[in-house]
């Protein structure tokens, strides 16, 4: 008996084994390609079956997918993946890969805040946010110990929550999206516009630390508009606690403490008097093991 997870993000694919719970093995990667992009994720969870052994004795597959997705149906339509923008049906493509399997879908957030709740920051914790800060901006919602998917499986995608402000356009259609603004994409974008001649948003925060203007102010327009929809998001959730993962999550001081200070500023209501907002704790692979957790159970959503 076989169970796999799949992280489905906006520039690399991953899957791996699941044992022990939640745990994820033997993890293997691959980039999103331009083109052929179901080819190439079908050769990666080909690849890791047959590593774990008999391709036919796959049971379980959970899916993490960065969004929008709509599980009702099983597809998804990844903004940064033009080839599916339109929508794919990956529960269909990937049972058909493994027909004895049972196969789970969930957005990249979810399974973020089933991550942190299972083995992260969010463990003990009733009411809470987890939000990946990467090259885009996503999230879940944890409510009385479970995450909450909504009508489609959008619920907690605070990427496209409006903020104050800002006039950038946004891939989803709409203008000033915290992800337009906030992502690490968009900040190398901004950072390019103002002179700036890196490429990531991994260069960008050396870059920052290293003095240079350009790549601090990116930071801090990021660290900004990130605290204004945070405090948005808690004040209509009503919750004590917020994690943030993703790798430009790791940028350090420079773009977190003008995240704390906004937060501070917009989150005002007695009620948000006790916010937290925290850095996660599982630094990598948080897709993955929320996939994990998913394919384990549905009773989690």
């Amino acid at each position: 008996m076989t169970v796999l997870a799949l992280d489905i993000g906006a520039t690399k694919f991953a899957a791996g084994v699941v044992r022990d719970g939640v745990e994820v093995h033997d993890v293997r990667r691959v980039d999103v390609p331009p083109s052929g992009v179901w080819e190439a994720c079908a050769g990666l969870l080909r690849e890791v079956a047959a590593a774990a052994g008999d391709v036919s004795a796959v049971t379980a597959v959970g899916i993490g997918s960065a969004g929008p997705v709509d599980v009702r149906i099983g597809v998804i339509n990844p903004l940064n993946i033009p080839e599916w923008k339109s929508g794919f049906a990956v529960v269909e493509a990937v049972a058909a890969l493994f027909p004895t399997a049972t196969v789970r879908l969930a957005i990249d957030g979810a399974c973020l805040a089933l991550a942190e709740f299972h083995v992260g920051a969010l463990r003990g914790v009733a009411n809470a946010l987890a939000m990946t800060v990467s090259s885009g901006i996503g999230g879940g919602i944890i409510e009385d110990g479970r995450v909450v998917v909504g009508r489609t499986g959008n619920a907690g995608h605070i990427g496209h929550i409006v903020v104050p402000g800002w006039d950038v356009p946004c891939a989803c259609g709409g203008v000033g999206c915290v992800e337009a603004v906030a992502s690490g994409m968009s900040s190398v974008r901004w950072a390019r516009s103002q002179g700036w001649t890196g490429d990531t948003g991994v260069q960008l925060a050396a870059a920052a630390n290293e003095g240079d203007e350009i790549a601090v102010a990116a930071l801090h327009r990021s660290g900004t508009a990130l605290g204004q929809a945070i405090a948005s998001a808690s004040a209509l959730l009503d919750i004590d606690t917020v994690v943030i993962g993703g790798g430009f999550a790791e940028s350090g001081a420079l773009l977190w403490d003008p995240l704390r200070a906004a937060v501070r500023e917009h989150a005002g209501l007695q009620y948000l008097r006790e916010l937290r907002v925290l850095p996660s704790r599982v630094t990598h692979g948080a897709t993955l093991v929320g996939a994990a957790a998913l394919a384990r159970s549905e009773d989690l959503v």
